[in-house]
This record gives structure tokens, sequence and C-alpha cells, in this order.
């Protein structure tokens, strides 16, 4: 996927509405289209870490097991999203190289042998790597919620980018599951306000690495910003992804899913 001179990529993405993108949801199209596109260019890791909306713990928490197993976190669904399988293997070992690299930031962190992966992993990682032949993590987020934190952690693994690892963020850039549900489109300026000024934030080059940094710790002055997420666990791993990089991010994919638009960054 590299070589000794290249930094491997970082991926923010938006992995949709529970199983949806798995089951041929037509609202989830464009997306599964971007997935299955963008992996040629991420290339053959060696592992893949993953950090989910869907797991918040006090401290950082890594999966450290052999074999996990699924998290169908998600309910209301047909039978078939409760047979999903994706059968990746652990990493261990890296497990143990990710925490070293937190606690030597000062980062408080544990690794948990017994946790599976939520449907923020397993669900984007069958459409992108449907052989599930690549060693994964997940790193959790901190139920805090500090933005700042989560650039911290960031930062703290920046090293990762320097071996055959892909880092991919599983969120959503638009969160509100009221407006998704219910499919109005009268606060749709609301949505785009916050994309553009979220485009602008990760991607304009003619803002510093510690300019975007300041943007994305004060995101909630952004546009419409509590609009669209009520509450930010789904921006959450952007900010883990832009802790790694000093770059501007490239826009690897603007469109719709479910009716709102939304952003994945991608930094290579």
């Amino acid at each position: 996927m590299q070589n000794s001179n290249e930094l491997c990529p970082v991926l923010f993405i938006p992995h949709g509405g529970g199983p949806l993108p798995l089951l041929g949801n037509l609202n989830h199209q464009t997306l599964v289209s971007f997935l299955k596109e963008i992996t040629p260019v991420l290339g053959f890791p060696s592992s893949i870490l993953i950090i989910s909306a869907h797991w918040e713990e006090e401290i950082a928490t890594i999966t450290s097991g052999k074999n996990p197993s699924l998290i169908y976190d998600y309910y209301g669904f047909p039978d078939q999203a409760y047979a999903i399988e994706y059968p990746a293997v652990g990493n261990p070992e890296l497990a143990e190289k990710i925490y070293d690299f937190l606690q030597a930031d000062s980062i408080e962190a544990k690794l948990d042998d017994e946790r599976g992966f939520d449907h923020g992993v397993f669900v984007p990682l069958k459409i992108m790597y449907p052989e599930a032949n690549i060693p994964c993590l997940q790193l959790s987020l901190l139920n805090s919620l500090s933005s700042g934190s989560h650039i911290k952690i960031g930062r703290a693994l920046s090293k990762l980018r320097h071996e055959n690892i892909l880092i991919i963020g599983s969120g959503f850039s638009f969160h509100n599951m009221k407006a998704l549900m219910s499919g109005s489109s009268n606060e749709d300026h609301k949505n785009e306000q916050f994309e553009e000024w979220l485009i602008e934030t990760c991607t304009n080059p003619g803002l510093s690495a510690s300019e975007r940094e300041t943007r994305l710790i004060d995101w909630i002055n952004a546009p419409f910003a509590r609009y669209c997420h009520p509450r930010e666990e789904h921006l959450l791993p952007l900010h883990i992804c832009m802790g790694m990089c000093e770059s501007p991010a490239k826009l690897a994919f603007e469109g719709f899913v479910a009716g709102k638009k939304t952003s994945a960054f991608l930094w290579h």
C-alpha cells in the first residue's frame, strides 16, 4: 500500500443508517458505490483500525481479541440484518502498540479482549473489503465527547501512518436522526451550510493545521451545528482522523445519503 516515504491513508466516511447499505436500500446506493470505488485507492493494508461513532468509553479503549464477534446494535430490521457475517480476525499485537502510543502521550487507555465490532465497523468493511481477510481493530470514542481530547488521541496515533495500516473514522457528517427519518426537505439549507463549513475546514489548503484544529474544536459555532449534530458522537471520529494528519484532506465524497447531504474526507 505504501513505500517507506509515504504515509498510510486516513479516511473519514459516513457509514449510513444501520445495516441499510447492505440491504439494498435505495437511499444508500451512492454511499455503497463510493465505498466500493475508494477501496482501490486505499490499497491492501496489513491491518485496519476503525474509530466508530457507536462505541464510547470513559477512557480510550482498543479491541484486543483474536476473533471479535459482531454486535448487531440496531433494531427493527429484517432477519437478514442479524445474520450478517464479517469474520475478520483481530490484531492483539497492534492493539498493544496503540495502547502504548496513547500511554506515551499521557492518554489513559485500556485493552478489551471481549468486545466485538459494531455496525460502524462491519457494515462499511463488508462493502470495502468483502473477503474479511485483513485484521481489524476498533478504537472507542470518549464519553466526555470532548473535541480537543479526540484530536489529541489522533495526534498520539499519528505514528501509525508510517506503517501499513489503514485508519478509518466511521461516523456521519450529518446526524440529526429526526430529520433523517422524517424525510422533510424544509431545513435542507441548514444541512448544506454546515457541510460547506465542514468541507472548508477539512480541505482548504489556505488554512494552517492549527487553524483547522481550532475550527474543528469549536465546531459548535459552525452554521447550524446543533441542528446537524444534536449529539456529536458521529462527528468525533473526524476529529481523531484530523488529529493524525497535518495536511488538509481531499474531499473524497460529497453526496446524499438517506436524503441528506454528507461528505467523506481522505488524507493520502
